[in-house]
């Protein structure tokens, strides 16, 4: 095989004489010690760099307070101000939300993926919707649902589902048409061929879809407790705002990308364990 000069540059020489693609090249390997190391430096760099602005004088703590300060206000709260139930009705929140919009979003996906019919009816519909601000729609969720559970609930519906509606069809419809064709000239029916071909090639994109909407239902949560909330994380950033306290909203942010990151993370566990052929190369 004939390498050329941009190639050979993108790639070094191993110790046993072979070539292997530099780590800088397009999609080049890394070896997973690498990669876990990269992260943890790419997640301590910004404290470092944090705490040094705070170290300078040149932000006033109240607006930027110390990382100490920060981790002293986690732990009040933890002790004094029932932390981890403020986490656990979050939590709820987030995850009964984005479920019910995967419940509802899933099988509409496949079917506006799947049929032009429903397609033409839908999805447009579904694409001016999305647009729509999920915060606009609080004064008209508190007159229909109350200002309950269920409130906070629909404000993560409203922001995740029609976008996941919209994902999920675009999924489906990058499942190959020679695939769908070769199933009908095998005399499949379409039942058949969703249930064979086009969920069976969907499902790892699938499965993506609904890591990135949770994240995105994450990010709901503030706005969602705005709705005469009394607890729950992004209330109490609310709350702190009020009082200026900059060091309880710093917490509240940073426990919000915790749970996250920890979420996405097990997302892509599962990812990893049921689509292993999807990561032979690595």
């Amino acid at each position: 095989m004939t390498i050329n000069q941009a190639g050979k540059n993108e790639i070094k020489q191993t110790t046993r004489g072979g070539w292997r693609p530099s780590p800088w090249s397009i999609r080049g390997p890394l070896s997973r010690r690498a990669y876990w190391g990269l992260a943890v430096l790419g997640l301590v760099l910004p404290l470092v760099a944090w705490s040094i602005v705070v170290k300078l004088g040149s932000v006033n703590p109240v607006f930027l307070p110390n990382p100490a300060a920060v981790l002293e206000r986690l732990q009040s709260w933890y002790t004094d101000e029932n932390l981890m139930q403020d986490i656990g009705i979050s939590v709820y929140r987030v995850m009964a939300g984005w479920f019910l919009s995967a419940v509802i979003a899933v099988p509409l996906g496949f079917l506006i993926g799947t049929s032009k019919v429903v397609q033409a009816l839908l999805e447009p519909l579904t694409d001016f919707i999305r647009y729509m601000p999920a915060v606009a729609f609080v004064p008209l969720v508190m007159l229909w649902i109350g200002i309950d559970e269920g409130s906070k609930i629909a404000i993560i519906f409203i922001g995740t589902f029609f976008q996941m509606v919209l994902m999920v069809a675009e999924d489906v419809r990058r499942v190959p048409m020679a695939q769908i064709e070769a199933a009908q000239t095998m005399g499949n029916t379409r039942s058949e061929i969703i249930q064979h071909v086009i969920l069976p090639a969907t499902k790892p994109a699938l499965m993506d879809t609904l890591r990135i909407t949770m994240g995105w239902a994450w990010t709901y949560l503030v706005v969602a407790e705005l709705v005469a909330a009394s607890s729950g994380l992004g209330f109490s950033i609310l709350k702190a705002q009020r009082f200026l306290q900059t060091d309880k909203i710093f917490v509240g942010i940073l426990l919000i990308g915790v749970i996250g990151l920890l979420t996405d993370q097990v997302f892509r566990f599962i990812h990893r364990q049921a689509f292993k052929y999807l990561y032979l190369r690595n």
